[in-house]
């Protein structure tokens, strides 16, 4: 079997896949990763061809652009549609040669399901973030001024996808390219339990669970009590750190900060309280009780899989919707705010209140249940026999 798989320059949507990516090669099956040099390294590694998507006006590999795409969803629309176009002529060319069986594609990198589209292959959303639809969409907050927006807007939007149009991509409405529905086979990395309803979505959709790295450098525990507190990469809100600082220095909690790219310093910390640049997160949450995250959902799943209860800052409406799933699994309990008596008092709530332990273990659970790689890789492997066989349905 060969597939082409398409991925946006995340490493959040990149490093979940990577399993699978390293399944299907380690049996046989060939695969062309589109991509990033940037994450040239960890595709290869897996097995996996790369193909640079560097070099063609790509826009959406600046990262001002990344970030404000959440957020506009006229000017994402933009920045797909020329994005698409950037990578049309190679794209093609590349399909052409490799005759893939199957397309595989980020549920955000729309040029991947546009490809699939135009030239009429089988295709997989792959979806690092939670599936949704109209009932889990809920999750998702929108205010009625993105609405209007968006509405207002609409001839820009028109204006763009007949630019695709014209490319031969068979494009009716943006619904076409943002929406999968119950006929779309789907890859989810997550638990049908963590998984907002689940029981809305067809059995196309497989939930294999979170894709969990080794432990490489293991993290001694040196307390009781052991707190991890990361942001991920994006947030740098100097404060926020500083009160942790403040208020845990006199816990006598381990506790572990993890600062991604923060300028700030600190001297003179106490010394249950250690900072870093970046950590080895699957060797600290084996030992960790206690994990203040931005919710992200490789994050939180992270946590969630070695049975620690979170104390949710969410920072996106993405992220959001996991803290609204993690609080009605009673896994999770979510800053008020940054203030030094709010954050000693979430973390007091999961590290004492027994019920938060209990229902991370249940999240846990739910995930080590999932099929993994296995069971997406014999997903894949039954759509491109049902082509050969000419049972498969475009």
């Amino acid at each position: 079997m060969k597939v082409a798989w398409f991925c946006i320059p995340a490493h959040g949507h990149t490093n979940p896949t990577l399993g699978l990516v390293k399944t299907l090669t380690e049996a046989g099956h060939q695969v062309w990763y589109f991509s990033f040099e940037a994450f040239r390294e960890k595709i290869e590694k897996a097995g996996a061809t790369f193909v640079g998507c560097d070099g063609y006006d790509f826009e959406m590999e600046d990262k001002e652009n990344a970030d404000r795409v959440g957020k506009d969803k006229v000017f994402a629309t933009e920045l797909l549609v020329s994005s698409t176009l950037a990578l049309d002529e190679m794209s093609s060319r590349m399909i052409r040669e490799i005759k893939p069986d199957v397309i595989v594609s980020d549920s955000v990198a729309f040029w991947g399901k546009l490809a699939a589209m135009k030239h009429q292959l089988p295709y997989v959303s792959s979806t690092t973030t939670f599936a949704f639809n109209r009932y889990s969409s809920k999750y998702m907050r929108e205010s009625a001024w993105d609405i209007v927006r968006m509405l207002l807007a609409l001839p820009r939007i028109n204006k763009q996808l007949k630019r695709l149009r014209d490319k031969g991509y068979p494009v009716r409405s943006l619904l076409d390219i943002v929406q999968n529905d119950n006929e779309t086979n789907t890859i989810v990395y997550t638990s049908k339990y963590f998984q907002p309803c689940s029981d809305t979505f067809s059995d196309k959709y497989h939930f294999i669970g979170p894709s969990i790295r080794p432990i490489t450098n293991p993290i001694e525990k040196t307390a009781e009590k052991t707190v991890y507190i990361s942001m991920g990469t994006v947030n740098q809100n100097r404060q926020f750190y500083r009160n942790c600082i403040n208020v845990l220095a006199a816990t006598g909690w381990q506790v572990i900060i993890s600062m991604g790219t923060n300028t700030d310093h600190f001297d003179d910390l106490p010394e249950n309280i250690q900072v870093y640049e970046s950590v080895d997160q699957m060797a600290v949450l084996s030992i960790a009780d206690a994990f203040i995250t931005h919710c992200g959902m490789n994050s939180a799943s992270e946590g969630l899989y070695f049975s620690v209860p979170l104390v949710l800052f969410p920072q996106t409406p993405e992220q959001d919707a996991v803290a609204k799933r993690t609080e009605e699994l009673g896994a999770g309990f979510r800053l008020k705010s940054i203030s030094e008596d709010d954050i000693l008092n979430a973390l007091t709530k999961v590290l004492c209140e027994p019920q938060y332990k209990e229902c991370a273990v249940r999240v846990s659970k739910s995930f080590k249940a999932c099929g993994g790689a296995a069971e997406a890789k014999m997903f894949l492997e039954q759509i491109f026999n049902g082509q050969k066989s000419g049972n498969f349905i475009l």
